[in-house]
């Protein structure tokens, strides 16, 4: 069960902090949401949007009472990892009578932005939807945009190496990249394969991804493994599948945020999001705030013990359920003549529980091995389709 309390209240010191925030906004912008780069407007009226920031992390410092606000917020749980739906992208760009690419455009620096708050604030692995298979389905000329905007942002990123360096920022991109140019193939390669030595913060960019095509995937690396002798059909398990998701690298997102209005996940992490808290907000994604962060780590933290409840119930059950898949194995095998027979005067006595439990215990380090070893195999053949595609020469 995913967690959302929408209308959950505040604690009185938080609620204080929150609204000294709303009064600072108010006064900084002049109303709530408004963005800074429409600073100018054409004759018409329409507004000029400026060029943005090209950077994947901007470099401004944070401003006083942010910081201020940022650190009283730190003083509670913080979540690890966020994952944000960068939603309203293009209901922006027709609210400001501007190209949709522009709205897109707009739509990175934001995040760019946003990626140096969560920075601030140590929230230490961000996830973000940039392109779902379901997007190719848009019309060509969106579509062949949004192309080249991936090939301008993730050459951009290679660029920027020494910065993601210095901040130990490693970039992940799951997804089914088959599904893209093969020189944005290359470029997601070389960004992955350049990054893949830093472990302190984590962006992971998922990109021609959904999550029933992540799932689906999944379940054909398993039949893999089966097929070449490496799992047994009995060593497929709800962990395994977890492993074997494009995200495996990464725990669960504490906390999921999608703007724009919409309440609903549009296919993205539907496995990684079951015991996550999910916020909702109306705000489009180019007007997003760092106060639309403020407020949604504000309801995880509201949510915070109800959260880990569930997920450790959660991780309890799957243990038992698999210790009861290794017994049931064990009873299987001992029963075909492995150990005590099926009819065997001693079943049921202390004796032949021991032998159970011990043959359980040997079934389990059996299947721990085997799936050890299927899941080095997919880590090499999957470290091998980027470090193949990141040899190759720029084109």
């Amino acid at each position: 069960m995913s967690i959302y309390h929408k209308s959950a209240s505040l604690p009185p010191f938080v609620a204080f902090i929150y609204f000294g925030g709303y009064l600072v906004r108010r006064g900084v912008t002049g109303r709530s949401g408004r963005i800074n780069n429409l600073a100018e407007r054409r004759s018409d009226g329409h507004p000029i949007l400026t060029k943005p920031k090209m950077s994947w992390i901007r470099e401004d410092a944070p401003k006083f009472f942010q910081k201020f606000c940022a650190n009283i917020l730190k003083a509670g749980p913080m979540p690890k990892h966020i994952a944000f739906i960068m939603d309203g992208n293009r209901r922006f760009a027709r609210k400001q009578h501007v190209e949709r690419q522009e709205g897109h455009t707009q739509g990175f620096d934001k995040l760019a932005q946003t990626l140096r708050w969560c920075l601030d604030m140590d929230v230490r692995e961000v996830t973000v939807y940039a392109f779902s298979i379901e997007n190719f389905k848009r019309s060509q000329e969106e579509v062949d945009g949004l192309m080249e905007l991936a090939r301008q942002k993730f050459a951009r990123l290679l660029q920027e190496k020494e910065k993601l360096d210095r901040y130990g920022v490693r970039i992940r991109v799951p997804g089914d990249l088959t599904l893209l140019p093969q020189d944005i193939q290359e470029l997601i390669a070389k960004a992955v394969t350049s990054t893949s030595h830093n472990d302190k913060c984590f962006l992971n960019v998922c990109f021609a991804y959904t999550s029933r095509h992540e799932i689906t995937n999944a379940v054909r690396e398993m039949a893999w493994g089966v097929e070449q002798g490496l799992l047994q059909p009995s060593d497929v398990t709800e962990s395994l599948l977890d492993q074997c998701l494009y995200t495996s690298h990464s725990p669960d997102p504490d906390m999921l945020i999608r703007t724009s209005g919409e309440v609903r996940l549009s296919d993205f992490l539907l496995w990684q999001t079951a015991y996550s808290c999910l916020v909702f907000q109306s705000v489009l994604w180019p007007e997003f705030t760092f106060w639309n962060l403020y407020q949604a780590i504000l309801r995880y933290q509201v949510n915070y013990h109800a959260i880990q409840e569930v997920r450790a119930s959660h991780r309890d059950d799957v243990e038992r359920e698999e210790r009861e898949l290794d017994l049931s194995v064990a009873l299987q095998r001992l029963r075909h003549g492995e150990g005590v027979a099926g009819d065997d005067p001693t079943a049921g006595t202390a004796a032949a529980a021991e032998e159970e439990e011990e043959a359980a215990r040997q079934v389990a380090c059996e299947r721990r091995e085997r799936t050890q070893r299927f899941l080095q195999a997919l880590e090499r053949k999957r470290t091998a389709y980027f470090e193949e595609l990141s040899a190759e020469p720029a084109r």
